[in-house]
């Protein structure tokens, strides 16, 4: 199906009731206009004999829906495996980081110890007078 239901995008979904003939009770529906349908995918209407537009074919609405969802689904799982990668990447780049950190705290150290070894030897500074 690939990018035809994108159509799907440009749906405006409504609600309606039915007439009074047609549903005495009145009780509210929601669906698409045959009419602004036709408008967007003229393959998702059902035509009367005299070829007017009578109605949404949701059958193919739902085909539509269904190939939408599994497009994001596989989009979510994709993102999920890149999100476990970066994971794996961020752990790998602390563990670095400690190493890198143990690293500087033993080179001060031993700066430190060599800097006061030297402040020991070091001569005395001549003072003149």
């Amino acid at each position: 199906m690939g990018k035809a239901s994108d159509a799907l995008f440009s749906l405006k979904p409504v609600t309606f009731h039915y007439k009074k003939e047609i549903d005495p009770a009145g009780a509210q529906q929601f669906g698409l206009v045959a009419e602004d349908v036709e408008k967007i995918n003229p393959d998702l209407v059902a035509r009367d004999e005299e070829g007017n537009v009578n109605s949404v074919r949701y059958d193919q609405v739902n085909a539509m829906l269904l190939n939408e969802f599994l497009k994001e689904h596989q989009k979510d799982e994709d993102q999920q495996a890149t999100v476990s990668e970066l994971k794996l990447v961020v752990a790998e780049q602390e563990k670095r980081l400690a190493h890198q950190e143990q690293q500087i705290a033993i080179l001060t150290a031993a700066f430190e110890r060599v800097s006061a070894q030297g402040e020991v030897n070091r001569p005395a500074s001549r003072v003149s007078y």
